[in-house]
């Protein structure tokens, strides 16, 4: 965005008082005096004082759970004609971004937004994700030991959509891990990751000879799903907002030193 634009945007300043504002020294970018209105700076990286006053772009935005139901895809539109998110979720949630997917027979916690770069924020990030899964057969000492450790899978192909590109997959160590119930027909666990890939965790038990019957996600960072109905809907609550808005405060902060850093290279 150009800067004048960018001052009249964020602030009480026309553009041309902008203009004037800028040619005069009066505007500083990223510490720098910056006199030419037609410089571009990036929102949320670039930062911007116009006499000595510090100029931001005053974000809105909208972030909703869904307790998604098994047999339901999170995707606009299927070919097959199946039941997606959009099928249940009220009009004014159409427009709304998932941040990341949950497969066709996966159930529980799926954040949606109206601003597809905190969609991407959330999505990229390693923030911890909780799973409550039940898995037939019992949770061995090998599945243990790769939950600690990490695991490659040469050939992920086993817990994977008939249809997937993903041949391979390396499994990084989890958060951590509960097992709630281990018994020979099947067994109950919890397990927090910091990444949430392909059917990751269908594929990681598959490899070991475990079928995942369940799969619930019950948290996604400081969210939680709590007693919200299946195929419900709730607001963010303050708290959780806030949280958030920490989160995107530190992530644009490492991003303004990853261009800072880039710049003196």
């Amino acid at each position: 965005m150009r800067l004048n634009k960018y001052i009249a945007h964020y602030s009480t300043y026309s553009r041309r008082e902008a203009d004037k504002a800028v040619q005069d020294g009066y505007v500083r970018v990223n510490g720098e005096i910056e006199t030419n209105p037609a410089t571009q700076v990036q929102e949320g990286v670039d930062i911007v004082y116009i006499s000595g006053k510090q100029v931001s772009p005053q974000e809105k935005y909208t972030v909703i759970v869904y307790n998604k139901p098994k047999g339901e895809l999170v995707t606009k539109n299927d070919p097959k004609g199946r039941r997606t998110i959009y099928d249940s979720l009220s009009k004014e949630f159409k427009h709304f971004i998932p941040v990341g997917r949950l497969d066709f027979a996966s159930e529980g916690l799926l954040l949606l937004t109206d601003a597809s770069h905190v969609a991407t924020a959330l999505m990229e990030s390693d923030l911890e994700r909780i799973y409550k899964i039940k898995i037939k057969g019992m949770v061995t000492p090998d599945m243990e030991d790769a939950m600690l450790n990490g695991i490659y899978l040469d050939d992920a192909s086993a817990g994977a959509h008939s249809h997937s590109k993903i041949t391979s997959m390396d499994i990084k160590p989890f958060i951590g891990y509960k097992i709630q119930k281990n018994q020979p027909n099947y067994s109950i666990l919890k397990v927090a990751l910091k990444e949430g890939k392909n059917r990751e965790l269908r594929r990681f038990f598959a490899h070991f000879g475990a079928e995942v019957a369940d799969l619930k996600r019950v948290s996604f960072a400081e969210i939680e799903l709590n007693n919200l109905p299946t195929g419900k809907t709730r607001y963010l609550t303050r708290s959780e907002y806030s949280a958030l808005y920490k989160f995107l405060k530190e992530e644009k902060k490492r991003a303004r030193e990853k261009k800072r850093k880039e710049e003196k290279e």
